[in-house]
């Protein structure tokens, strides 16, 4: 069978899988209700209660979750105009669409402070322990290393993320977000570190940053100097527009900062898009993200340092067989870090509890429960229906939920 064929056929698997989970769409509508205390009968529902089951709650630290806001506080925040525009219709409904799922898009005034009162009302509904990282978001630069604020979705300092880390250290821990070919990049790291930062998060394709470049190798020298683990998107990004350039997603592309020893983390482990073969060469085939996250996750060199987040995977757009693969890996689960993604939780389009179940990865008598759960609780729905993931009779370890230990220790 020819190549084109052979890639013909890929593309046509691909839609009618596409098609088969869209069916399901919009399942719980498009605005999140934002209730508010989980009902009894909820929290204390066997569905909840078998979750938490072998979970040491104070070692639960969600690894990827967003700080959103408009600014109105003085946080800092800044959203690109286009945000805030009816003439640009895809970024106005981003900032709505975003803003609804963590329950503040009414808070007209202070969005910022309802965002993260939202959010520890959330927490407070877990156990506890339980504690988000929040990710700071750099700006886009150029190659010079300027920022380049048209093509900056957003922007959250690093000094909003602490501050609010620090106000409510129950319920938060922080992540940095430095961009590397900033003038004071190796600066900014050892600040961040010295002020608690836990981590450092990138999302290469909307920042202008090239994680294969040689740019990068003094700032990948001192990550592993510091400690802080790098938590860095690949695959394809959906969620945040910016500064799409060349396939600065591309898993492959963080051989770099492996091989310079720093710790990597591939968020959403690479799961949506695909991405040039680039052990084939700079113009090798387009393949599967996820695989490419597969073929370093499997390499004995990078056994000690890499590691995947399994934020969204449970998403519309991302579960099949990714999500399987990572359920029943049984290799991998030490190296896997679980996350919400929040906000994302709250958006109401982009899950559909009876896709999954079509799947065979939940009962399908869950479904009516989680979906309750949902409308009060999004990160507890989070943590629960990946609790009752199963494929081949395999689930998620606990100790993927228990990542304190990676950002306490190291390991």
């Amino acid at each position: 069978m020819n190549r084109r064929k052979v890639l013909i056929g890929g593309a046509g698997a691909a839609a009618i899988a596409v098609l088969a989970a869209w069916r399901f769409w919009p399942e719980q509508g498009f605005w999140n209700p934002c209730l508010a205390r989980l009902p009894r009968h909820l929290a204390e529902h066997e569905l909840v209660q078998s979750a938490w089951a072998g979970i040491d709650a104070s070692q639960m630290w969600d690894a990827h979750a967003h700080l959103v806001g408009t600014g109105d506080s003085g946080s800092g925040i800044v959203l690109n105009a286009q945000m805030e525009s009816v003439l640009s219709p895809a970024q106005y409904a981003r900032r709505l669409f975003f803003l609804n799922a963590g329950c503040a898009g009414g808070a007209e005034g202070s969005v910022d402070r309802a965002y993260v009162e939202r959010m520890r009302n959330l927490v407070d509904g877990m156990r506890a322990g339980v504690k988000l990282l929040l990710f700071a978001f750099d700006r886009a630069h150029d190659e010079n290393g300027v920022a380049d604020d048209e093509r900056s979705a957003f922007y959250v300092p690093d000094s909003y993320a602490r501050d609010t880390a620090r106000r409510y250290p129950r319920d938060f821990e922080w992540a940095a977000s430095i961009h590397p070919y900033r003038p004071d990049a190796l600066q900014a790291l050892q600040k961040a570190k010295a002020e608690g930062a836990r981590a450092v998060k990138w999302l290469p394709s909307s920042m202008g940053i090239d994680p294969a470049s040689a740019r990068c190798d003094r700032f990948y020298e001192s990550l592993k100097k510091s400690g802080l683990p790098l938590i860095s998107h690949a695959g394809l990004e959906r969620a945040v527009a910016g500064r799409e350039a060349h396939d600065f997603g591309n898993p492959l592309r963080l051989r770099r900062a492996l091989d310079a020893g720093a710790r990597v983390v591939v968020a959403h482990c690479a799961s949506m898009g695909e991405d040039r073969d680039l052990d084939r060469g700079p113009n090798g085939p387009l393949v599967n993200s996820f695989a490419l996250f597969a073929r370093l996750m499997n390499d004995p060199k990078y056994e000690k340092n890499l590691y995947g987040d399994i934020s969204a995977m449970t998403q519309i757009n991302r579960a099949g067989p990714a999500l399987k693969q990572v359920i029943e890996e049984e290799a991998w689960q030490a190296r896997l870090l679980n996350g919400s993604d929040y906000p994302l939780p709250g958006l109401m389009p982009v899950f559909s509890v009876d896709y999954l179940a079509s799947l065979g990865l939940i009962e399908k008598t869950s479904a009516g429960v989680l979906k309750e759960i949902r409308s009060h609780n999004p990160l507890l729905f989070d943590f629960v229906l990946k609790r009752h993931l199963r494929s081949n009779g395999k689930a998620l370890s606990p100790r993927v939920f228990e990542t304190r230990r990676f950002f306490d220790t190291g390991v």
